[in-house]
């Protein structure tokens, strides 16, 4: 992939690290708009913002596990081979390309995106996906093959090529991705501090029913995180580990947008609010949770020495802290031309776009000194948003 045009230095990290014990990174699924992430990290890379933890879902479990699987010097290499490994038709987006400079714009891009996404639908990604010959309706009742449309055995190969899962299992960086049991239904968190990852705990984390198969994991199946939660911040600000945090949220979704007008938009909408995880009402809840934690904290810390051995104190001490976060929230927003399947729409224009995207709004975003300083308040948590310059939709 061609080095983006108009690079700009963004912030270095130094003098943020130190107000933090770990700085995260939380990346949403969103399949083909997953290059955006790509972008944002990149951003990061040359701010020299390198993440400890790093959690996702879907997509965002791909580039997690690219970023974490190989050395601070190559990661961006490695996401932009992965990404051009999936994407494609440059020939017709160079052709499509001129066509838009020609004067014809929204219509023809977006015309050039519908038509990509078919030959998705389909033929596949390369690497990544292709349809199932034949179809499922012709394999038999409970064979893989006749539960999903496609077959993403190619996608074992394209991670085992991108990703060092030596590296991810050092535990150098912190590795989190989500997937749903099929069977109980519950939501796992596939973690290096409890497992040792292979390619098939990432592929579980973007298995969407019924486009793609369940992935066989020890004898159980799983299915794409997403389908219960799409942001893995809880899992980050809210789970077992509790420390001091920096937390970078890229998201692929905007939970906001205008009322529809026909159909097509009510399918792009519905995504939208599907998939964007309800990240305000997340954040606001753990507001509330944090100021309990800092109340319950401060009791603690004055109940008389008579009172220390209460029954029930280990419990409330286990939740009651003074932990600091910062959530940098960064949203991708849509062009005007791009529908409901801008998520399997593997164009290579389209994917130099979205990482460009992230690219900027992430250089926008570090300018901002504040992000990097602890937060003062009665929560002890800040959220940042809509620091980023790019505004599509």
């Amino acid at each position: 992939m061609n080095k983006p045009h108009s690079r700009a230095a963004a912030r270095p990290s130094g003098k943020g690290r130190s107000a933090f014990e770990c700085i995260a990174l939380v990346l949403q699924g969103g399949g083909a708009l997953g290059s955006y992430q790509a972008g944002v990290y990149e951003a990061l890379a040359e701010a020299e913002v390198h993440p400890d933890w790093i959690a996702g879902i879907s997509i965002g479990a791909i580039n997690s596990a690219i970023i974490a699987g190989n050395a601070p010097q190559d990661r961006v290499a490695k996401l932009k081979g992965f990404w051009d490994c999936i994407t494609a038709n440059p020939v017709l987006d160079m052709a499509v390309l001129s066509e838009v400079h020609g004067g014809h714009g929204d219509f023809s891009r977006g015309l050039f995106n519908q038509v990509s996404a078919g030959m998705a639908l389909f033929k596949g990604a390369a690497g990544f996906f292709e349809p199932r010959r034949p179809s499922p309706f012709f394999h038999p009742n409970g064979s893989l093959g006749a539960t999903s449309f496609y077959d993403t055995s190619a996608l074992k190969g394209t991670l085992e090529r991108f990703i060092d899962f030596d590296r991810i299992n050092s535990r150098e960086t912190r590795l989190s991705v989500g997937a749903v049991n099929v069977r109980t239904g519950n939501f796992t968190y596939f973690d290096t501090e409890t497992h040792l990852i292979r390619p098939e705990h990432i592929m579980a984390s973007g298995s969407l029913p019924p486009g793609f198969p369940a992935t066989e994991i020890d004898g159980e199946f799983y299915w794409d995180g997403g389908l219960i939660s799409n942001t893995p911040l809880q899992w980050v600000a809210d789970g077992p580990t509790r420390q001091d945090t920096l937390a970078f949220q890229v998201d692929l979704w905007n939970a906001e947008g205008n009322l529809p007008g026909n159909l097509v938009d009510v399918t792009t909408r519905q995504k939208d609010i599907q998939y964007s995880s309800r990240t305000r009402s997340a954040t606001d809840h753990f507001k509330r949770v944090q100021r309990v934690r800092g109340a319950l904290a401060n009791l603690l810390q004055k109940l008389p020495r008579q009172l220390q051995d209460m029954e029930g104190l280990e419990l409330l001490r286990e939740v009651a802290d003074h932990k600091a976060y910062n959530i940098v929230h960064l949203i991708y927003r849509s062009r005007q031309y791009e529908s409901h399947s801008k998520d399997y729409e593997f164009s290579r224009l389209t994917m130099h776009e979205h990482w460009q995207a992230g690219y900027e709004d992430a250089v926008a975003t570090l300018k901002h000194p504040e992000i990097f300083e602890r937060p003062s308040n009665q929560e002890n948590v800040m959220i940042f948003d809509r620091l980023g310059t790019s505004r599509r939709a």
